[in-house]
């Protein structure tokens, strides 16, 4: 279930590496290493993270390997295979172990290597869920598998919106905000509302910024990281309609949260929501305001202390590129 060997396979495809180049880079047997690659055996601890160091995935291939140990994945392959009823709680978190881990691997990887696998996972598991009513489970096992398909059709709207393949992205954060809306999950369906926002500001659509940003913002149970960055982006959309006075309001807003924000572990489905990453959205506020020094600085600040393996993430290079001008026009 967890897909590694297509997420490899993805990988190597984009970086234009064949399967000969990687297993003499990592000194391991060509034949070895192309039945992994290709699915027809299971890699050992020491080809994964080898795997890992080639691919620069920073312990992400690590974390995906490790998600589900032998027993977990014998029972998601039963249940998976048609054995419904044999999904109990321990199914449930071997498959949010696995989703939170390919999380972290998009930092690394990107959409491009993502996308295929998940969305063949999302139907799996949205199919796991639409079966749960019918097959009389018990009800925490039935609510966990239809937040864990919610979480996975977000996250799958999450990689379409990184590829830019924009109607695709949007009906699919429409489908997790209904999934979420089903399961009473404000922080999921904010997320969601959220990477609509994320989607408007890719296509310089500042009323549609504004518009998503603050549903995120004014969505029930949304968890204070959440609506600080939202807050923040919404203050941008703003400025860049010269609505400055209310740009500026907004931002005192997310200031304010920033206690609450700063004590409250953020959800799984906004993980990277931790103090120090609303320099990001802060900052392109500011720059959108004409303030071009404090947004330098609260964005290069913000990008020093990301984590090592979200440093390359493709959605940093919209915050580069804002110091960069931040810079150039201070």
């Amino acid at each position: 279930m967890s897909d590694l060997s297509a997420r490899v396979r993805a990988a190597l495809r984009e970086r234009g590496m064949s399967i000969s180049a990687a297993a003499r880079a990592m000194n391991f047997d060509k034949g070895y290493v192309s039945r992994v690659v290709n699915g027809k055996q299971r890699p050992s601890a020491a080809l994964v993270t080898a795997l890992d160091n080639l691919l620069g995935t920073e312990g992400g291939l690590v974390e995906l390997h490790t998600a589900m140990d032998e027993d977990d994945r014998s029972r998601v392959a039963a249940v998976v295979g048609g054995d419904r009823y044999k999904a109990d709680a321990s199914t449930v978190r071997a498959l949010s172990d696995v989703l939170a881990a390919q999380r972290r691997l998009d930092d690394t990887l990107g959409p491009a290597a993502m996308l295929a696998p998940t969305l063949v996972q999302m139907d799996t598991v949205v199919s796991l869920a639409r079966d749960s009513d019918a097959r009389s489970m018990p009800a925490d096992v039935r609510d966990g598998l239809k937040l864990v398909a919610a979480e996975w059709v977000q996250f799958a709207g999450w990689l379409r919106a990184e590829a830019r393949d924009d109607a695709d992205a949007v009906r699919l954060l429409t489908e997790a905000e209904d999934y979420a809306d089903e399961i009473n999950d404000g922080p999921l369906a904010a997320q969601a509302a959220n990477f609509k926002g994320y989607l408007s500001r890719q296509r310089q659509n500042a009323r549609g910024v504004v518009r998503w940003f603050l549903t995120a913002y004014n969505t029930p149970g949304a968890h204070p990281a959440q609506r600080l960055g939202d807050a923040a982006q919404a203050a941008q959309g703003l400025a860049m309609l010269g609505e400055r006075d209310s740009a500026r309001r907004l931002l005192d807003e997310a200031t304010a949260l920033s206690h609450r924000a700063e004590i409250e572990t953020p959800p799984g489905t906004a993980y990277w929501l931790v103090p120090s990453f609303h320099g990001l959205n802060i900052g392109l506020a500011y720059l959108a305001l004409g303030d071009t020094t404090q947004a330098a600085a609260s964005i290069r600040d913000a990008l020093a202390n990301l984590p090592e393996d979200q440093q390359g993430a493709e959605w940093t290079h919209e915050y580069r590129a804002a110091l960069a001008q931040a810079e150039g026009e201070s």
